[in-house]
């Protein structure tokens, strides 16, 4: 039989794992970056950037949170009007555990706070992530096209290409209902609720929709331009292979297998994307993008703890009677 003080011991190690295990990788990460190069000289790397590029990317990066915010203050009209800086810091602490969070887990925190702090329902809430999370899809995949546009060797042809890929989910929302019910009718009865989840998230009009693509198209733009510019700033060239970089480690970021904090699998990411890009492959250039992969998965981390301690640092709005 398990003492009192056993029990209680369990079961704040249950509570807390998510937690242990974050803090676990983070710390042997940080030790594999001691080990393999030295923290020393992956901070030297940002001497040779120059404090005003490094506070300029900070300062764009925290831009797109307000971006972010403003996307979902014109999703809810009628539960968030005149309540812009609780869901900044909303916002902030979603994107901060989706950040350090493992596998994914920081998004269940979206629908829960939303509903804690506006009294959106748990469902409505789930569904229009669900909807703004396959509207973030797209555009990281209209700036990968937007990549491979620029370096395309037919540009007559790649561009028109890449403006109809643009304009998808626009002229999806406005043939959204026949779509729906063909896409109910095709897929099996276990994706049915998948669906249904979609169709629930949707704003209620072309104009609500068409500003919220607007707005995360705008904000992923600026997010893969500013690291791809940082990329570049650390020696990754050409500059289809930063702008792959920028590319590979936000898609990293949105896909299912996320570690905590993004240690490993960010600046593998982008690893993999400059390389795909056109990156130098020989020894010395993979060790010098690896390098400046860690870099910006750092830049990424601190613009989010920016974000957060500039949201925390704003006074508490009272709520509406």
């Amino acid at each position: 039989m398990k003492t009192p003080i056993v029990a209680s011991r369990q079961s704040w190690f249950l509570r807390q794992r998510m937690t242990l295990f974050t803090i676990a990788v983070v710390a042997a990460y940080a030790v594999f970056v001691q080990w393999l190069w030295g923290w020393h000289v992956i901070i030297a790397q940002w001497g040779e950037v120059g404090v005003v590029p490094i506070l300029g990317a900070l300062a764009l990066l925290t831009s797109t949170y307000f971006l972010r915010t403003w996307r979902i203050y014109d999703y809810f009209p009628r539960e968030t009007t005149g309540r812009f800086l609780s869901l900044f810091r909303v916002t902030q602490l979603h994107n901060l555990l989706n950040v350090m969070l493992p596998f994914r887990a920081g998004e269940t925190s979206f629908p829960v706070l939303m509903k804690t702090e506006f009294g959106i329902p748990l469902a409505r809430g789930t569904s229009a992530l669900l909807v703004m999370r396959l509207l973030d899809l797209h555009a990281l995949l209209a700036a990968a096209g937007f990549g491979l546009a620029v370096e395309a060797p037919s540009p007559m042809l790649a561009w028109p290409l890449w403006l109809m890929f643009l304009l998808v989910p626009v002229v999806a929302f406005a043939a959204r209902r026949p779509l729906l019910r063909f896409a109910a009718k095709a897929v099996p009865q276990v994706g049915q609720k998948f669906i249904h989840e979609i169709e629930n998230g949707l704003p209620s009009n072309v104009g609500a929709f068409g500003r919220a693509w607007a707005m995360t198209i705008i904000n992923w733009f600026v997010k893969v331009l500013v690291l791809a510019w940082a990329l570049g700033l650390m020696g990754v060239l050409p500059l289809g292979a930063s702008f792959g970089g920028a590319l590979g480690g936000e898609l990293s970021s949105i896909l299912p297998m996320h570690a905590p904090g993004g240690v490993g699998t960010y600046p593998a990411g982008i690893t993999a994307g400059a390389l795909a890009f056109g990156a130098g492959g020989s020894k010395a250039a993979v060790a010098d993008l690896a390098r400046a992969s860690v870099n910006a998965h750092l830049l990424i981390i601190v613009s989010a703890l920016t974000g957060t301690a500039l949201s925390l640092l704003i006074a508490r709005e009272k709520r509406p009677a």
